[in-house]
């Protein structure tokens, strides 16, 4: 749908291990290979049979006889199965008609005629993702209605009232409003549609708002006919499930409906320019940019290979990791330690999500001035990295990486293998080549023997030589919301003006009809559903060692996890000055990237490369189970490596705790820009987190210092920090911060590892606190009692804080709001925390969907129970604000007068168990027994309280924490102008 600026590392991080592996065969994996190619199943031919050791699965290709679907089944011993579907859309105007379609086409068919069978799924069995092959044929007038409801309309303000003035109303319309309300997503956009200006590319595929209104209901079936039909489905299934059983019903229940057609949805190459070209974008002004002076953005893309040529692709993926990952990468030397710029363009990177790969390189965050300075710097760095090339421990860093990311495993592995495979098929290349990482990476390092300036001469071809180069300059236009909003405008009243007397009264007609039946209750008795019975009613128990290292309490979880090992320490700041604590999460964030030791920064960034699978650390904020006002503040400290680098990792830790170096004050300023930025471009992304985490901060001492580290405090503190000339006052509270905070007396650690291996990681933690205990002056007696868990006297209380009631409101240059309410409910132990779980779940696929999504044309809105004990309400991507918080208040009334059947608590309790299920890795297993003290035996507490909630039980809670008065509430909305709200003495507008 978007530009994805990924590099295949990025990529192959998700593409991690899942599940109990070992090398040997294992029963899928066997299975798959018994077939064998031409043997025929159900209508399908296989085409292909392929072991693929790196990743303990068999490939089995296969293609449909009557109509040419292709399918894929990657048989491996992981019960989480995947079953998706995908079809090559390739539009060639921006009315978004493909993500209208998606849309459209889940919001019921011929044989599921009940509306949204996608989320009603999600309530109606386990699973943690839902993806499934849509037939063609509708029933034509709900469909036309859902697309009115998913695409556009022109709507009647209030449907109810034909006087209220007519506006643009529909989920997607809304959606692409608020994508295009983040810069780096607008200038991605304008990046694609400009280097590839040929075909598809050059449109935007999820729709620009004001084209969106072009799209007409004939458009939208003619593009279903043409690109929704299996001879252009890629057919993808996933783990241990019957292949066999798969393929018979897929023929019977679907593809047998169908003959073959010739799908032209092929996208052709691109056309190669002659010589380089240049252009220019605008966009809003960032009023939370770190330097409001500099907020211009200029990349180079440059347009590469076929990325179905799967090594040559994986070769650029590995050439633009070297060029611009990390501080020892020539393209951060030259661009961002200068602090000519806040940080790399999001779109940076190697991009292999087209039919043509491109990478990309510039800055965002910079000054209009320094526009020739930066293309100067992009050339000369070419030109020195064709003359020196790489360092070859830089290529073994990353080489180790990738080493590292086969080795780790995941619990979606199923899921981010098909996003893996996606484009290299969907544009005719091989996804099964994609899969042969091992052989990929030996192949490289022959070439590299042969030719040691092999990867110097794909510069020289791909960079140098190459004429098919974008340069896009992109700067804030302090009109450009005004010009947005007058452009919409223009186009509304030319719909208007056309309309006859006739059309104004269809208009309200089709309003009223889409509203009643957006207000119907469906009957959902056609969709399969599991019964809660079907739930396991005891939980599996996770086995974790207590023991202790040099005083310090450790939990060691024995895991098969695969040749890693997994190490996590709780610091906790609670001796920390007040007035230091704003500082934690920059502490967090430099803390691993400044040197260490012997080290400077950029060889400790290498030595982490080699050594480890990553080290950071992070603000960690843990309320507690049992009383909303104690909670545990601190640090955690993560890292993994391979059980050979072991000795290396700790080593690691114990510089970082013993001599961390904080006298580099440019090195500094580099590392908060880059943060500030983050953060900035951050909002219009998460803009419902920050929301929440705002409407919580009066509610309880936890949240309030969530909101500090983690909420729009931050940001703006950060934003300040940014701009301060000098940076020396802040480098002097970075000792002083770690003084508290790296400290064994503090301090509890967590070892997930293998069981051979975890006598040698006992070992190594002992060492690692020995060390660390060693260097500090005065050293205590060690404690007397060890805990496996945190200890009652870790936690802290506020005993000033008082819960109130707030409403805030931060105007932002956005064009959609993010809306949230926040009541303080009760902590994990009590017996109400299960009903109001459920109550959540069930209000917000049964009401709150409805309102605030179908009828209020948010593209997302709901309601959860946080483990903080607060009752959080939101929305996103909002085209409305207070009229949101009316229907989280009609929510409350709707479940307080029991206006819901058994089925939907049912249905509810399956959506809670589905999370309560979700697998977990075996390097997160006792995890958070670890961190927040909860046991197996609290957790099948839980489970119990959850099987026993009752409609009564429902009611209850929503009247009793939730009703008007009742509880504390907090409310934050963030978003454009409101002048409503500007007037209201009861809002605090930011």
């Amino acid at each position: 749908m978007f530009r994805h600026s990924k590099v295949f590392i990025t990529k192959l991080k998700n593409l991690s291990l899942q599940g109990s592996w070992r090398s040997r065969g294992s029963s899928a994996v066997e299975r798959a290979l018994q077939y064998t190619a031409g043997q025929k199943l159900h209508g399908f031919t296989v085409k292909e049979v392929t072991a693929v050791p790196d990743l303990f699965l068999t490939a089995v290709k296969l293609s449909h006889d009557a109509t040419g679907a292709q399918y894929l089944h990657a048989a491996r011993d992981d019960s989480n199965n995947l079953f998706s579907v995908q079809f090559r859309t390739t539009p060639m105007d921006s009315t978004g008609v493909p993500h209208i379609l998606e849309h459209t086409v889940l919001c019921g068919s011929q044989r599921f005629p009940c509306r949204d069978p996608f989320f009603k799924m999600l309530n109606r069995s386990l699973s943690t993702f839902m993806n499934a092959f849509t037939g063609t044929s509708f029933t034509g007038f709900n469909v036309f209605v859902f697309f009115r409801q998913e695409g556009w309309r022109l709507e009647h303000e209030t449907p109810t009232d034909p006087s209220s003035r007519l506006v643009f109303k529909g989920v997607v319309f809304n959606e692409m409003k608020g994508v295009f309300s983040d810069n780096e997503r607008l200038y991605a956009q304008h990046l694609q549609n400009k280097l590839l200006p040929d075909h598809t590319y050059s449109v935007v595929s999820g729709g620009e708002p004001l084209a969106i209104p072009d799209l007409t209901w004939e458009q939208l079936k003619h593009f279903h006919a043409t690109h929704y039909h299996p001879s252009n489905a890629r057919f993808f299934t996933y783990g241990d499930l019957p292949l066999e059983q798969h393929l018979q019903q897929i023929e019977e229940e679907a593809l047998s409906k169908f003959e073959r057609t010739e799908p032209n949805t092929a996208v052709p190459p691109q056309t190669h320019w002659d010589k380089p070209r240049v252009d220019h974008v605008t966009c809003r002004p960032d009023a939370l940019a770190p330097d409001p002076i500099k907020q211009n953005t200029l990349c180079m893309s440059y347009l590469l290979g076929d990325i179905t040529d799967t090594f040559e692709a994986f070769i650029l993926s590995l050439l633009s990791s070297l060029m611009i990952s990390g501080p020892n990468s020539p393209f951060y030397k030259a661009l961002i330690e200068p602090e000519i710029g806040s940080d790399f363009s999001s779109s940076v990177g190697f991009d292999g999500s087209t039919r043509q790969a491109s990478f990309t390189i510039g800055l965002q965050g910079m000054a209009e001035d320094d526009t020739e300075t930066v293309k100067h710097i992009i050339a000369q760095t070419i030109d020195d990295i064709i003359a020196t090339g790489f360092e070859e421990e830089q290529i073994e860093a990353l080489l180790h990486k990738i080493e590292i990311q086969m080795k780790h495993q995941s619990t979606s592995f199923g899921l981010a293998l098909a996003s893996y495979i996606a484009s290299c098929w969907n544009h005719d290349g091989d996804p099964v080549q994609l899969l042969k990482i091992s052989e990929n990476v030996s192949r490289f390092r022959q070439c590299l023997k042969e030719n040691p300036r092999y990867l110097q001469d794909k510069i020289q071809h791909y960079f140098k030589d190459n004429a098919h180069r974008l340069t896009l300059t992109m700067s804030p236009d302090e009109r450009f919301l005004e010009k947005q909003a007058e452009a919409e405008e223009q186009k509304l009243q030319q719909k208007i003006q056309n309309l006859s007397d006739a059309d104004h009264k269809d208009i309200y007609e089709k309003g009223l009809q889409l509203l009643a039946a957006q207000s119907t209750t469906q009957d959902a008795s056609c969709l399969p559903a599991l019964k809660v019975s079907d739930i396991e009613p005891i939980i599996p128990y996770t086995p974790v060692q207590p023991g202790t290292a040099g005083g310090v309490p450790v939990q060691y979880c024995e895991q098969p996890t695969n040749g890693m090992v997994y190490f996590r320490a709780m610091c906790n700041l609670n001796s920390l000055p007040e007035d230091l604590k704003i500082y934690v999460p920059l502490f967090c964030s430099v803390i691993t990237k400044l040197g260490c030791g012997e080290l400077d920064y950029r060889q400790q960034a290498q030595r982490i490369e080699l050594k480890t699978g990553g080290m950071s650390v992070s603000p960690q904020i843990i309320p507690d189970t049992a009383d909303l006002d104690l909670y545990e503040q601190g640090i955690i400290l993560s890292s993994s490596c391979l059980e050979r680098n072991l000795p290396d990792m700790f080593q690691l830790w114990s510089d970082i705790f013993n001599s961390p170096r904080f006298d580099d004050e440019q090195r500094l300023r580099v590392l908060v820009m880059m943060s500030a930025q983050e953060l900035s471009n951050g909002i219009s992304y998460s803009g419902h987190m920050y929301a929440m985490t705002r409407a919580a901060r009066t509610l309880t001492p936890t949240a309030d210092l969530q909101e500090a580290f983690s909420g729009m405090d931050q940001v703006r503190f950060m934003k300040r920090i940014a701009e301060m000339t000098d940076l020396t006052s802040v480098l002097r509270k970075l000792p002083r911060i770690k003084r508290h905070l790296l400290n064994p007396e503090n301090m509890r650690c967590a070892v997930n590892a293998t069981p051979q291996k975890m006598s040698e990681a006992a070992g190594e933690v002992e060492r690692f606190i020995g060390n660390i205990a060693a260097n500090r002056k005065e050293r205590k007696p060690v404690r007397p009692t060890v805990r496996s868990h945190r200890s009652p006297s870790s936690s802290c209380q506020e005993p000033h804080f008082k819960p109130c009631q707030m409403k805030t409101y931060f105007q932002l240059p956005f064009n959609v709001n993010f809306v949230s309410e926040c009541v303080r409910a009760v902590p994990f132990t009590h017996t109400d925390y299960a009903s109001l779980c459920i109550l959540a779940r069930m209000m917000t696929a049964k009401f709150l969907h409805g309102e605030i999504r179908e009828k209020g044309g948010a593209y997302g809105g709901g309601a959860r129970m946080g483990g903080g004990g607060l009752f959080s309400f939101y929305s996103y991507r909002d085209p409305n604000s207070t009229q949101t918080l009316s229907a989280f208040r009609g929510g409350v009334e709707w479940a307080r007068a029991g206006k819901f059947t058994q089925q939907d608590i049912d249905e509810a309790k399956l959506s809670v168990f589905s999370a309560v299920d979700a697998p977990v890795a075996p390097s997160d297993k006792g995890l958070g027994r670890f961190l927040n003290g909860i046991t197996d035996e609290m957790k099948q507490r839980y489970r119990e309280r959850l099987f026993a909630v009752t409609d009564k039980n429902l009611i209850d809670v929503a009247g009793r924490y939730l009703g008007v008065g009742q509880q504390t509430c907090g409310v934050a909305i963030l978003g454009p102008e409101n002048e409503s709200i500007r007037k209201d003495p009861s809002w605090v507008v930011k």
